[in-house]
């Protein structure tokens, strides 16, 4: 799926939080957005999902205004992992990642054997077979978070939105995740804080200040000099002598002084 933002904005309190995005997002493309605390990129995600009131600009998806699309039809296209995500605490597991079938679910397409099968693969894949009956109350902050992961997951949408979704998961099932989404045959927005993590993306985009200030591939995105300016760090670039990545090391810019 394509998404596509066209001078996209949002104010609250008469503060602009996010100002004339202009973005284009080809289908199948892992796209990450990074930038400091507070620069827009969680308030960009919602708005590229249509969750919130009087935004500016437009969303289109494969050229349709999202605007114009029922919500019925955005759930099944469109799936968010937000940060501040939430479950009723009766539920289990497996009933939690049971609600991503909801968009898909009518009193004429009632829960299928289809929908259990699908259930169960995206519990798999966040390797969380093995708790699907836990209650909710007794997860962890990393289980809960592989658990609404597993709920887009079982979505199928087209475009997979995830915001910081390696917080609270320890470093194999950060890399884990990393690897699912790559293999995933879906558009994907995802905001991160580790900006190693990001260079594993096919393009990054940095937002600062609500603006979408710079966007290509990470290596020619993340020179020293913007993040210097923008994450106010010192960078050299290392590669990997085993896979031939590259890989940030960050210091203190006054070390180097």
């Amino acid at each position: 799926m394509r998404i596509e933002t066209f001078s996209l904005g949002w104010s609250s309190r008469g503060r602009r939080i996010v100002e004339d995005v202009e973005l284009r997002i080809r289908p199948g493309e892992t796209f990450g957005l990074i930038g400091p605390n507070g620069s827009g990129k969680s308030t960009l995600l919602r708005l590229m999902a249509g969750l919130l009131p009087r935004a500016q600009g437009r969303v289109e998806l494969d050229g349709r205004p999202l605007a114009t699309l029922p919500r019925g039809e955005i759930a099944r296209r469109i799936a968010l992992v937000a940060q501040a995500a939430d479950t009723a605490e009766r539920l289990n597991a497996r009933e939690a990642v049971e609600l991503g079938r909801t968009p898909w679910l009518s009193p004429f397409a009632p829960f299928s054997a289809m929908d259990e099968a699908i259930v169960s693969d995206a519990l798999e894949a966040v390797d969380m077979t093995h708790m699907a009956e836990r209650s909710w109350s007794t997860l962890s902050g990393g289980e809960r978070q592989r658990i609404h992961i597993a709920r887009a997951l079982a979505q199928r949408p087209r475009l997979l939105m995830l915001d910081e979704p390696t917080n609270h998961l320890d470093i194999q099932h950060q890399l884990a995740l990393l690897r699912l989404i790559a293999g995933l045959d879906v558009t994907v927005v995802i905001a991160l804080h580790d900006l190693n993590q990001a260079m594993r993306c096919d393009r990054i985009g940095i937002m600062d200040g609500g603006r979408l200030i710079s966007c290509g591939p990470p290596a020619e995105v993340l020179t020293p000099e913007r993040l210097s300016a923008i994450f106010r760090v010192g960078a050299r670039a290392l590669t990997d002598p085993v896979d031939g990545t590259q890989q940030l090391r960050f210091h203190c810019l006054e070390d180097h002084l």
